[in-house]
């Protein structure tokens, strides 16, 4: 695997010449919420897409890839990510253009920062997504959604660089969104994203950020390493009532817990691995599968390899 456990170096030797940085055995718990995860064995920062481009274009052969987000709701095993961890951090993917229905993101921007830019252009329609933590790159693979909307909802199209190094721009539906999930080319990387506002006034806006900024605090863990829900809800159930139900919400496993606050919200309470976490989440679908037959379905994403 291109030098897996070898020296990383080797691998970069391999890896055309870019604009943007390469970063070798780079400490994947940097970039996560829960704080854990092995290296990766390469990141690459594109300094933007003409440089992400090139660097598709030109990469060896059936070399793995891995697109990070705001690595809110990924678990990274403990062995690291093999080949190259793509992040979009540039000034290039943090850039946002406001039209008069709709705005244009980078998909390296925070979730959160579109408040400034709601308040800022008396436009509304885009707070729940506010509230979930993360880019909107990353909101885009897992139709990220809250408070009755997804993503789906609010997107009109986005800009992708493919496996081949061509830069396409994409229909929201040829993303295929659904709960929580999405189904497009795997070698799609999301490098913008076009989403649909409405004008509203700053008052409005404050109240409904507020109102949810009030719900999550009480109904959800904060201040603590977590990677939000941790399983997706059985089509008309809760996952939560399952796991409180079946007395899965008392499993812990070293420094791995449930939330107290949430029980579909497993937590570090730090020093767990990312092999605590995953054995955590793996003994919670194991007791709820035995006492009702359902399986819960992960919906932190789970990469990398174990140590």
């Amino acid at each position: 695997m291109f030098g897996w456990r070898k020296k990383s170096s080797r691998l970069k030797d391999l890896l055309p010449k870019v604009e943007g940085k390469y970063l070798s055995d780079e400490p994947m718990k940097k970039y996560t919420w829960f704080g854990v995860g092995g290296p990766a064995e390469v990141m690459f920062c594109p300094k933007d897409n003409a440089d992400l481009a090139s660097f598709m274009k030109q990469k060896p052969y059936n070399l793995p890839i891995f697109v990070i987000g705001g690595g809110s709701n990924l678990l990274v095993r403990d062995g690291g990510i093999p080949g190259v961890v793509i992040k979009l951090n540039s000034k290039a993917y943090k850039i946002c253009e406001v039209e008069k229905d709709k705005i244009i993101c980078g998909a390296g921007m925070k979730n959160n920062e579109l408040k400034k830019i709601m308040l800022d252009n008396n436009v509304g329609g885009l707070e729940f997504l506010v509230s979930i933590p993360g880019t909107l790159g990353g909101a885009v693979k897992t139709n990220a959604g809250c408070f009755g909307k997804e993503l789906k909802d609010v997107l009109l199209g986005a800009t992708v660089v493919n496996g081949d190094g061509e830069e396409l721009k994409v229909a929201a539906d040829d993303f295929n969104l659904g709960y929580r999930c999405s189904y497009f080319p795997e070698d799609w990387i999301v490098t913008e994203l076009v989403l649909k506002t409405k004008p509203q006034d700053k008052e409005t806006t404050i109240k409904i950020l507020e109102d949810q900024k009030m719900y999550r605090m009480k109904t959800q863990p904060h201040n603590v390493k977590t990677a939000g829900s941790t399983f997706k809800n059985p089509e008309g159930l809760k996952a939560w009532e399952l796991i409180k139900n079946t007395g899965s919400n008392a499993l812990k496993v070293n420094d791995a817990e449930v939330s107290n606050v949430h029980c579909n919200f497993l937590i570090n309470k730090g020093n767990a691995s990312a092999s605590d976490l995953e054995e955590l989440g793996n003994k919670i679908v194991e007791n709820v599968k035995r006492e009702t037959s359902i399986v819960l379905e992960w919906e932190v994403k789970r990469v990398g390899v174990a140590k």
